[in-house]
């Protein structure tokens, strides 16, 4: 089982992880899932076709969450198929409403298929995924605790930005003016508390390693914050 450093001064996490397909809506995706000794919440990263730098920009990030007890389960959410498809047109990855759709079916199965089970949750998308996110964070607002976007496309989520109320990150290159844009005037419209961060140096994609860690570190300080379990009230008689 590999093990990974935390970021204080405690000693290595042992986690467990696995390449694993995913049956939902009566469909096989890809996916992968790595989960800590007694983990506090997952995140679930909701990807689209990237290149190489998203890989790696995933595995780092999904590592430093690891540290502070948050399970991480990756889901392509266009099967095999789509993907060729969508490579040659570029079309799938824009349809913003099947994405969201697949984003909360896969909420539901982490929601009831163990080990993450009874989990609170967070929510990873970046480029179109950001909107499927966003989208599934205000259907599923008891689950989703926090949401996460490295370069994304929250914008696309029109209407619903209205009703997430999940306390949202959007993470974007300084250099990239237009997304820059784009994500501010989202985070105008995100119902909950939002944070609209730089990163210093960095265009459009997030292939820098000095840029990946400083993003890893970003979110795992924001889902360590967001996602945990609710205090439960108690009735005073």
């Amino acid at each position: 089982m590999p093990t990974v450093k935390p970021s204080g001064n405690s000693g290595p996490v042992t986690v467990v992880s696995q390449s694993r397909n995913f049956d939902v809506l009566g469909l096989d995706l890809d996916g992968y899932v790595a989960v800590p000794e007694h983990p506090v919440g997952v995140v679930l990263f909701a990807r689209v076709p990237g290149g190489r730098s998203d890989e790696e920009r995933d595995l780092r990030v999904s590592s430093e969450l690891n540290t502070v007890g948050l399970a991480t389960a990756w889901a392509d959410l266009l099967t095999t198929a789509e993907q060729r498809i969508d490579a040659a047109t570029a079309e799938l990855r824009f349809d913003t409403d099947l994405l969201a759709v697949r984003t909360i079916a896969m909420i539901d199965l982490l929601a009831s298929e163990r080990p993450t089970a009874g989990l609170p949750g967070g929510l990873l998308g970046a480029h179109t995924a950001a909107a499927g996110c966003l989208t599934a964070a205000a259907a599923r607002p008891e689950w989703v605790r926090a949401v996460a976007s490295p370069g994304g496309r929250p914008d696309l989520a029109g209407e619903f930005l209205l009703i997430a109320r999940a306390p949202t990150l959007l993470v974007v290159g300084e250099y990239d003016t237009t997304l820059r844009d784009r994500n501010q005037d989202a985070a105008d419209r995100i119902a909950g508390p939002t944070r609209v961060a730089l990163l210093d140096d960095v265009g459009h994609l997030i292939n820098k390693p000095h840029a990946q860690s400083l993003l890893a570190e970003m979110c795992r300080d924001w889902f360590r914050e967001h996602v945990r379990p609710r205090k439960s009230s108690r009735r005073r008689g």
